[in-house]
């Protein structure tokens, strides 16, 4: 089986550059050895990714929205380095979990009925919706995107092949993880039962739930590979040990093995999937596959709503159509897609990041200030010329290298941004002749706008939202700046104040910024 698709790598070609950079010093945070570490893929220039996907029992909300932007501009820079990345994102299909005390509790089927409809009619249209909210936050979308469901085959065969190896066991039909018995033998190779999380079995123990079927389980630990199903419940397959349905670990053990192999390079995922999830696919992977499954495991932090952690609880979810829409008591206002995926960048994908209305209304007047700069910008062709500020050369070619610099250092978005927002002025005071263009040299301008491109859009994957229209109407607004600019400049007092009420009578509001600049707000 070839490593990378065609279809990826002519996807890599018309996205990225094909010169290699990946010699380059990239560190990334592991959460398994609690520090950074230099990326060094177990194959390169080859990189297997496996990020933990989307349960489609319901709609995506905004606490999904972090994983999947975070990971894929960790996605993108991967491939601008020039490494050729597969990239595995599950879809959960079958809803099966065993958390919130419900261990044998089937979302996918509990909605279905709800919603009235057949479970794989439910799958589908909360697929096409996440796949509808992926496209408007412009995320690439993964070379591979396998389902829960269409891979029973292989979760079985798993499941035998742990028990062949002496670390499962079946009682009344449902299989458990021997996580003991594991601890036991694994630990004297320095693999114990909690080496991601940090926590050890007796930990575990007093913070386990009581849940269903409990007396069934040799330990409190163990864990379901396979869970014998009720007469209720609809999704349910032929197995060894009778009719039943996959747990929740074995479905990402089962796919990231088949598509990445034994061990790959990557695994992603949130903070809370960190324990219990993540930690039982080490286990059953090393059972199987006799080696730990990622050499290199990456979480992004959770979302939260004012100080508080998003769930039912705190009625404070917000679904992504809401947030689009602004049809939620939480939203003062509607939100773009960009204006969320610039909040989310703005901070680093290990930190905290709480929302609010004016954080996302500050940021949405960030993104449109920093692209109408690159949008100018870009176009601007310039002339040959030596830098006649010197400092300002030297300022502005420092910005502009710090951008792979603070990238290499674990994915570093917020401190890229910031630096473009240092370029921001400049490239508004070459735009209002406050700065002449040849303040800097050629070279240095012809630089920082081809790295704006790569970094603002290739990288980040920000995109002009407005319609063409709308880019239209700026024209031509700021061609009447221009004009009643040079009219005050004149002293035509009279021309220039008739253009500011004019447009004023049409619900365009001017204002002259101390910069020397004019913006503009639309009624």
């Amino acid at each position: 089986m070839a490593f990378i698709t065609w279809a990826s790598l002519y996807k890599l070609k018309l996205l990225y550059k094909l010169t290699p950079t990946y010699t380059m010093s990239l560190k990334v945070y592991n959460s398994l050895s609690r520090q950074k570490e230099i990326f060094t893929p177990i194959n390169a220039p080859y990189v297997g990714m496996y990020v933990c996907g989307p349960t489609v029992s319901g709609e995506s909300h905004l606490g999904h929205a972090r994983p999947f932007i975070s990971f894929d501009v960790i996605y993108r820079y991967l491939m601008h380095l020039g490494y050729k990345v597969r990239y595995v994102r599950n879809i959960t299909d079958a809803g099966h979990f065993e958390e919130e005390g419900r261990e044998a509790t089937d979302k996918i089927s509990e909605k279905a009925v709800l919603e009235k409809l057949e479970p794989m009619e439910l799958v589908q249209k909360y697929t096409n919706l996440y796949h509808w909210a992926m496209s408007k936050f412009n995320n690439l979308a993964p070379n591979i995107e396998p389902t829960a469901t269409g891979h029973i085959v292989e979760q079985i065969e798993m499941i035998k092949k742990i028990i062949a190896d002496g670390y499962a066991y079946e009682a009344n039909g449902s299989v458990y993880f021997d996580v003991e018995k594991y601890n036991t033998d694994f630990s004297k190779q320095g693999k114990p039962y909690g080496m991601l999380s940090g926590r050890n079995i007796e930990d575990q123990q007093d913070t386990t739930r009581e849940l269903d079927n409990q007396e069934e389980k040799r330990n409190r630990n163990d864990f379901a590979l396979w869970k014998s199903a009720p007469v209720e419940h609809i999704m349910r397959w032929q197995s060894p040990w009778g009719e039943g349905f996959p747990g929740w670990h074995i479905e990402c053990s089962a796919m990231s093995t088949k598509y990445l192999g034994s061990e790959f390079d990557i695994h992603g995922g949130g903070m809370d999937l960190l324990f219990p999830h993540h930690e039982c696919e080490i286990a059953q992977s090393t059972v199987c596959n006799h080696k730990s499954p990622a050499k290199y495991w990456l979480h992004n932090n959770m979302i939260t709503i004012q100080g508080k952690k998003m769930g039912k609880s705190y009625n404070n979810v917000i679904k992504l159509t809401e947030l689009f829409s602004g049809d939620s008591p939480i939203l003062s206002q509607p939100y773009s897609p960009m204006t969320i995926r610039f909040f989310i960048l703005q901070s680093h994908y290990r930190g905290t990041l709480d929302f609010s209305n004016e954080a996302l209304q500050a940021s949405e007047k960030a993104f449109k200030r920093l692209w109408e700069a690159h949008e100018w910008f870009a176009k601007q062709v310039f002339e040959n010329n030596a830098a006649t500020d010197i400092e300002l050369d030297k300022k502005v070619t420092q910005l502009v290298a710090e951008f792979s610099e603070f990238m290499n250092d674990d994915f570093n978005s917020a401190k890229v941004i910031a630096n473009i927002f240092e370029l921001v002025p400049i490239i508004n005071s070459i735009k209002d002749k406050h700065i002449l263009a040849n303040a800097l040299s050629s070279t240095t301008l012809d630089h920082m706008q081809a790295e704006l491109k790569v970094y603002i859009e290739s990288i980040f994957g920000l995109i002009n939202e407005r319609p063409a229209d709308e880019g239209q109407l700026d024209g031509v607004l700021q061609l009447l700046i221009d004009i009643r600019k040079d009219a005050k400049s004149r002293k035509d007092f009279l021309t220039s104040d008739k253009i500011r009420n004019e447009l004023a009578g049409l619900g365009i509001q001017l204002k002259d910024e101390k910069e020397g600049g004019t913006s503009y707000t639309i009624a």
